[in-house]
């Protein structure tokens, strides 16, 4: 076991039901912050119907827009229109549907530089953006991290057996050599530097790693996120049934 308290996990219906019950919670959650509200995005399918609520009445009309700034947990090294793109996705569902400053996305630079290039240059924009050079426990970097959970329990691009997961000092790290494409990710110092962090878990194909997951199975790269808040599991009914 590596987590330091458990996670508070909510069974829902259907993916529809866990999308409408973490907008709520994603919306309760920037309501109640005074100031700047920082959200580190997660990709993959299972969140595009969150992003879908957030821009339609009435979360559009209730969401704090104009304070809120959009981070991405990870990254496919494509281009920003590419519809691999988790930025794409994003935009496609959410940002481009509601009153989202420009200045306030922070997507991942994907053109005219490598991958290695391209997480040096993330990590100083969220250096900029934070103000400081180190993490300070006492303020986190975002207040909610949105992640998925990978059949083989990856999360973000932080995949089993790769030298990220290793990774202490960088922010931001490119990942070669574990899919078809580089990709650019958080690391654990990053996502863990968060108010909340809440894993959103959909699929019949997803219940014997989340079973795991929650079990505190330290093989599990997910397993690992430790937030300097709360962690929360949304998971469908096919995903977290017994869990």
């Amino acid at each position: 076991m590596t987590r330091p308290s458990p996670a508070q996990c909510e069974i829902l219906a259907d993916p529809e039901a866990l999308a409408r019950r973490a907008a709520e919670w994603l919306l309760a959650a920037a309501r109640a912050k005074d100031g700047v509200f920082a959200v580190a995005l997660s990709g993959g399918s299972t969140p595009r119907r969150l992003y879908e609520l957030l821009a339609e009445r009435p979360s559009r009309e209730a969401f704090p827009w104009s304070r809120s700034h959009w981070f991405w947990g990870d990254e496919r090294f494509v281009p920003p229109d590419d519809p691999q793109s988790n930025f794409h996705m994003a935009r496609e569902a959410m940002l481009a549907h509601a009153p989202v400053p420009a200045a306030n996305v922070h997507a991942v630079p994907t053109d005219g530089l490598g991958p290695t290039e391209a997480a040096a240059a993330y990590e100083r924009a969220l250096k900029s953006f934070y103000g400081a050079e180190q993490l300070d426990p006492s303020r986190p970097l975002f207040d909610v991290t949105l992640l998925g959970l990978g059949p083989d329990g990856h999360t973000a691009s932080l995949f089993p057996g790769t030298n990220v997961l290793t990774e202490r000092r960088l922010w931001v790290a490119a990942v070669l050599g574990a899919k078809t494409e580089a990709r650019i990710t958080l690391t654990y110092p990053a996502l863990d530097s968060s108010r909340q962090v809440a894993f959103l878990v959909a699929g019949e194909e997803k219940h014997a790693i989340l079973k795991r997951f929650l079990g505190g199975d330290a093989a599990l790269p997910a397993t690992h996120v430790q937030p300097l808040g709360s962690l929360h599991v949304f998971a469908d009914v096919a995903a977290g049934a017994d869990s």
